[in-house]
């Protein structure tokens, strides 16, 4: 038993769960489950580490192959770590890249823990063949063509004396081959299909990073493979493909079409806010890089209490007022910490600024009775100058933010109350891997949505000493005052939402990326 583990009367579960090829939506919804209720996620090298946002239990990364400076971790010691963690009582995930048994040794690790009497379940992945093949436009069976199709490793156990693969079989085999991890080898596979009589002329890819926006394809011959892909920088994870459903790429191909293919954005958003930019980054084939600027924060005690003595005076107001996600989030966690839900609001109407903060309100049974027409302050002011009248308004907010709203009310003569339902503070730094991204220009876009966040992370790229001059990635904002606020930081934008939405702010990206592209 590891150091440090105690025995446990009843041992955990482990689940040996197939993470799929690399998008993160490729998932199973019983490998959703099973992170959800982890204690223990111990995930290997080639898990998208977007994954790890659905779990809260403590996550360990495994590495079987040295890579970028990562620790070699035996399979011996990850059969140790699962079996003690397991009988320490913890609820563990093994998460593996594609399926756990198809070339992923997941069948050593259930081997292991029937022997030490660990109960387990296996839970299959999308393997790595199946979303290579369908994201790059290969269809590896087809009535007219194919009947059958064959997985094959291109890394056999280096500890062997011979070969286990029949390359003669293979040349013979009547359907698509399919090498994993085959990258370093890909001349030698070639080479020996041909000298098995398999004509040079078949057709031969080679697929990188298979699901992800760093998806590269190189399409050639057995012939000309070998040489296609010695001319490109290509790193693994890879799979080669032999057969001629390589020549249906052109009519297939999907993925690549995307809208931001190929494209990593900095998602600027605080931490608990951003899953659904997440998703939509990744549905339209990007990358989104988490880089919170801002951060929220619960109201110390003494507001606390403020907050309190207005939830109990609501029946005195005729209007609430939302202009945030946030804001609607921590209202309504004060107003149930209270014991009390939206019935206690009673006749009171509710205006909210945009589309994001109205769905917020849905969540909790609410349709908002007023949205202006464009989702800022400015135009908030103007149409609830209209229809609030001589009525009182309690405007909802956070501990910081611009003044127009009240000021606006006011001048119109509306008697308008602040309430501070959460702090907003600004992140300290960027992390360092971000950072690095921006110096070595992978990262391609920041996404600011607001002028707050705009200031803030000029001020943190002016501590880190990146010159916004000297960099290459390109700037998108939500509005026209993000934009101002970002141009008088210095911050150049190069994208602006319609609508102040990430939903428009990824579109104009999408468009700013095709305007280049024809360009």
């Amino acid at each position: 038993m590891s150091q440090g583990h105690q025995s446990h009367p009843h041992p955990g579960t482990v689940y040996l769960v197939g993470a799929g090829p690399g998008d993160p939506g490729l998932i199973t919804v019983r490998g959703t489950e099973c992170l959800a209720q982890a204690d223990v996620v111990l995930y290997d090298g080639l898990v998208n580490p977007l994954l790890l946002r659905l779990t809260n239990g403590r996550c360990e990364r495994t590495a079987r192959v040295r890579r970028q400076g990562t620790e070699f971790t035996s399979q011996e010691t990850i059969n140790e770590r699962l079996i003690a963690e397991a009988r320490a009582g913890h609820c563990v995930v093994r998460l593996k890249g594609g399926d756990p048994y198809i070339f992923g040794r997941g069948s050593e690790e259930a081997a292991a823990l029937q022997a030490a009497g660990i109960p387990f379940e296996v839970v299959p992945g999308i393997t790595a063949a199946t979303g290579a093949g369908e994201y790059a436009g290969f269809s590896f069976t087809h009535r007219d063509t194919t009947s059958a199709v064959a997985f094959v490793t291109g890394h056999e156990d280096p500890t062997r004396d011979h070969s286990r693969i029949d390359y003669q079989a293979l040349a013979a085999f009547p359907g698509t081959l399919v090498f994993y991890m085959g990258l370093g080898r890909v001349r030698e596979i070639c080479s020996s299909l041909t000298s098995a009589d398999l004509p040079e002329s078949t057709p031969a890819a080679l697929i990188c990073h298979a699901s992800l926006p760093t998806q590269q394809v190189i399409e050639g011959t057995l012939g000309t493979l070998a040489d296609l892909a010695h001319s490109r920088a290509l790193k693994p994870p890879s799979l080669i493909v032999v057969g001629q459903c390589v020549l249906q790429r052109q009519s297939l191909c999907w993925f690549e079409r995307l809208p931001l293919f190929g494209l990593s954005i900095g998602i600027t958003r605080p931490e608990g806010q951003v899953d659904e930019i997440v998703r939509e980054v990744v549905r339209l084939g990007g990358e989104p890089v988490l880089m919170p600027l801002l951060k929220i924060a619960p109201v110390d005690p003494e507001q606390e209490q403020v907050v309190a003595e207005s939830l109990n005076g609501l029946r005195h107001y005729d209007w609430l007022v939302f202009t945030s996600v946030n804001g609607v989030q921590e209202f309504f966690r004060h107003l149930h910490l209270s014991g009390r839900d939206s019935r206690a609001l009673g006749q009171t109407r509710i205006a909210a600024i945009g589309t994001s903060t109205s769905d917020s309100l849905k969540t909790f049974g609410l349709l908002p009775d007023l949205v202006p027409p464009t989702f800022q302050a400015e135009s908030l002011a103007e149409v609830l100058v209209d229809s609030a009248g001589n009525q009182k308004v309690l405007w909802i907010r956070a501990s910081r933010g611009r003044d127009v709203l009240p000021k606006a009310l006011r001048v119109a003569g509306i008697a308008v109350e602040e309430l501070i339902v959460y702090e907003s503070r600004d992140i300290d730094a960027i992390s360092p891997e971000v950072l690095n991204r921006i110096r070595s220009t992978t990262l391609h876009w920041i996404g600011l949505s607001s002028p707050a966040m705009a200031r803030r992370l000029a001020v943190l790229l002016e501590q880190a000493e990146i010159q916004l001059s000297s960099v290459a990635t390109r700037f998108a904002s939500i509005s026209p005052l993000t934009s101002d606020a970002a141009r008088n930081a210095g911050i150049p934008i190069a994208a602006e939402a319609r609508v102040a939405t990430w939903q428009s702010l990824l579109h104009a990206i999408s468009q700013a990326k095709t305007m280049r592209s024809d360009d």
